[in-house]
């Protein structure tokens, strides 16, 4: 049977408040090995990820050059693509985990289609938690599919775009050409409490310094297309959960209108109407 890497990448993972280890027991299941780039950090992230003691897991220790800015993290996500050994890769961010519901139907689409070189990659769909984990962002700068698995064969040339969201295909940074699954990715990069909320923002000073980080601004802006989860959490992710339900400097500021909100008013309009998001950015195409 054909054999499943899982890649990742992390660093700072307990001053962050990143679910790490809920991120990787969640693809573990599916995987034959996970490599986990580990950044030299400033807190026992080393420890954490070698406390979940799964013979799967091989851990890379590395150095991360700062100086690279956003550019780091595509840098060192591609060192930990490069270390797998299996010929497809499930990747899964320190702030991101896969529901167990679908799991399965990943890896067994990277098995249905490893014999069809159209594929270069496989899709996940997202929920996007803001503001806590009852909430999700919705309106169309929030990406509702990113693929998540991935031919490592070096002579396709696949690699990370930019801050590593996605994958693009060679010096001309080709769209990577991508089938849908049913599996779903839940994202709580803006879950997470609020000091790891500015330590985010801290952390965003040196790798977007082109970004307003103004101190003043609230944690969470708020945003149109808030809308309520009612769904069940990963598994893997629940005992990470729990204990951060509850944090009032979590709190998304009260509502208020600005001009630029209007595009994603008449987007939204538009998709509930006909089905299509317009605008949509998109690392990939489908096939």
């Amino acid at each position: 049977m054909l054999k499943i890497s899982g890649f990742t990448i992390v660093r700072n993972a307990l001053k962050l408040d990143f679910p790490v280890e809920a991120s990787i027991r969640s693809i573990l299941p599916i995987c034959d090995e996970v490599v986990v780039n580990v950044g030299r950090s400033e807190d026992e992230t080393l420890e954490l990820v070698r406390s979940i003691a799964d013979p799967k897991i091989r851990i890379v220790e590395s150095e991360w050059d700062m100086a690279r800015r956003n550019a780091v993290l595509g840098h060192e996500t591609l060192r930990a693509m490069r270390s797998c050994r299996y010929p497809w890769g499930v990747y899964i961010q320190a702030d991101e985990v896969l529901h167990e519901r679908g799991a399965a139907e990943l890896a067994e689409a990277i098995r249905r289609h490893d014999g069809d070189p159209r594929v270069e990659g496989l899709l996940v769909r997202y929920l996007h938690f803001y503001g806590g984990f009852d909430t999700v962002a919705t309106h169309r700068r929030w990406y509702r599919r990113e693929v998540r698995a991935v031919r490592l064969d070096h002579a396709l040339d696949i690699r990370p775009y930019q801050g590593a969201q996605g994958f693009r295909v060679g010096p001309e940074h080709r769209r990577i050409r991508a089938r849908l699954t049913g599996a779903d990715m839940f994202h709580y990069g803006w879950a997470r409490p609020a000091h790891a909320l500015r330590e985010k923002r801290e952390l965003g000073k040196t790798m977007y310094p082109w970004r307003n980080a103004d101190e003043r601004l609230p944690l969470l802006a708020w945003i149109p297309g808030i809308r309520p989860f009612e769904g069940t959490h990963p598994a893997a992710a629940v005992e990470w959960i729990e204990p951060r339900r509850l944090d009032p400097d979590r709190a998304v500021e009260p509502p208020r209108f600005r001009l630029h909100f209007l595009r994603y008013y008449l987007s939204g309009i538009i998709e509930r109407v006909t089905g299509v998001r317009v605008f949509e950015f998109r690392n990939y195409t489908l096939v």
